[in-house]
């Protein structure tokens, strides 16, 4: 579960050498995934202007020394190419594993298991609940979708990595872009009860606002930077 930053980058090259993966702009993906990847390429493209911004603010919550879980989704690879500082990071996404394996002062911490084509994550039911053995100073979550009951997922497992690791953390951070309140997913993996803060970029729709503030989570609108200066 430990895999330190030189110990992936051999594993990447050793697979690019054997065949069994091809280099990709930034990463290494497996050959017969293209579909896949082409899909996750256009989630990644998909309002990539909002989800820097929003990955960007979240950044600025990490302190040196914190111990961190970084879900898998497009917004925290964002986040991911932007921190940083010397912190400690578990992650089942393979992407923010390959954005982080190129910074050395941070330790990664991949989780093993098996490898979700479609959304690129690994999981693993045993190598998960070691999860409990490990309280987070912070979670940093993505979001399929946000309706009024909660947030949803689009696949079962990665909805109750999710679950496991909210109830081990100090703060959970859910960082999304304004398009995911109203829409509808598979999976309920966080209620808003598990939420301390919301990162987004534009202002919720009333109702969700009324239900963030009964619940007492912050809302951080994530600003272009010279609107932060101004």
């Amino acid at each position: 579960m430990n895999i330190s930053r030189d110990t992936v980058r051999r594993d990447f090259i050793k697979l690019v050498e054997e065949g069994t993966a091809i280099r990709t702009h930034g990463g290494i993906a497996l050959p017969h995934f293209k579909e896949a990847i082409k899909a996750y390429k256009e989630r990644l493209n998909t309002a990539s202007k909002q989800k820097f911004m929003v990955g960007r603010a979240a950044s600025k919550y990490i302190a040196h020394g914190d111990l961190c879980f970084i879900d898998v989704s497009t917004t925290n690879k964002f986040l991911c190419e932007q921190i940083k500082k010397n912190i400690t990071v578990y992650t089942h996404s393979l992407d923010n594993a390959v954005v982080l394996s190129t910074q050395k002062e941070i330790e990664v911490h991949l989780l093993g298991g098996k490898f979700n084509h479609e959304n690129r994550f690994f999981y693993d039911l045993a190598l998960a609940s070691q999860l409990n053995d490990v309280y987070f100073d912070k979670a940093f979550f993505g979001a399929a979708a946000i309706l009024e009951d909660g947030i949803y997922f689009a696949n079962q497992e990665d909805a109750y990595m999710k679950q496991m690791v909210a109830k081990r953390a100090k703060q959970v951070y859910l960082l999304t872009d304004s398009h995911k309140f109203n829409l509808i997913s598979s999976y309920k993996g966080l209620s808003f009860q598990d939420i301390h803060i919301l990162i987004t970029n534009e202002e919720p729709p009333d109702k969700y606002r009324r239900i963030l503030k009964e619940y007492r989570i912050k809302i951080e609108i994530a600003l272009e930077e010279g609107d932060e200066l101004s």
